[in-house]
């Protein structure tokens, strides 16, 4: 008896977590109107070099007859505070299909947003794109510093914030995109003398040449590309 309630709370607690694993990536389709929204690492990527720009490219020619577009909301300064403020304009008035939701360095950066107010205000916003018919990605956010080893001040609380993206993604049944791991492990492994910037940034924050096709690479996987 003690054998079979131990194995069903196991199967439980399996199913659990399961359960609040984030959704998988699936495939664009004909119509799909995809925006991202973002602070300054999304504002300026929108020239066809950038990582926004590149997207838009990409799936505009790998499917010609879909009708596709591709929308960069992304506005310098933004924390998730500002997102919910112009989420109606910037994204539910232009009826979207997928929204990409990359935030999180001002909110740590700044300090400006406590994790419950960070977690909650991402829930919210999902909550009402999801209620207009659209699917979400929820991006972590990547770094503020190219040292190794967690040897950039803000690593842990960034580790945090990813963290609750990840936690949200599965509660909401969302996707998730996990930039801050691929920018981690990227410098990890090519920053070999431990600078500062320079590998994926150009100023500990804003991306690269490179950074931007890491990014380019991440939004398409996540666009089911």
């Amino acid at each position: 008896m003690v054998a079979r309630l131990v194995l069903l709370l196991a199967l439980s607690f399996a199913f659990a977590v399961s359960a609040a694993e984030p959704v998988k990536p699936m495939a664009l389709k004909k119509g799909d109107h995809v925006i991202f929204l973002g602070d300054s690492i999304t504002a300026y990527a929108d020239a066809p070099h950038s990582w926004v720009g590149a997207v838009r490219a990409k799936v505009s020619e790998a499917h010609k007859d879909f009708g596709l577009r591709v929308l960069n909301a992304g506005v310098s300064g933004n924390t998730v505070t500002d997102l919910q403020a112009r989420l109606e304009a910037d994204v539910l008035a232009k009826q979207p299909t997928v929204v990409f939701i990359y935030i999180g360095i001002n909110d740590v950066w700044k300090n400006a947003t406590t994790e419950e107010k960070y977690e909650a205000g991402l829930k919210e916003m999902i909550g009402k794109i999801q209620a207009a018919g659209a699917r979400v990605i929820v991006a972590s956010p990547s770094v503020i510093g190219e040292k190794k080893d967690g040897g950039n001040e803000l690593d842990a609380r960034l580790d945090k914030y990813s963290a609750i993206c990840r936690k949200v993604a599965g509660e909401t049944g969302s996707q998730f995109c996990d930039i801050r791991k691929a920018f981690v492990d990227y410098i990890q492994a090519n920053n070999k003398e431990n600078k500062e910037s320079g590998i994926l940034t150009t100023d500990r924050v804003h991306v690269s040449p490179a950074g931007d096709k890491l990014l380019t690479e991440l939004a398409l996987k996540a666009l089911g590309e």
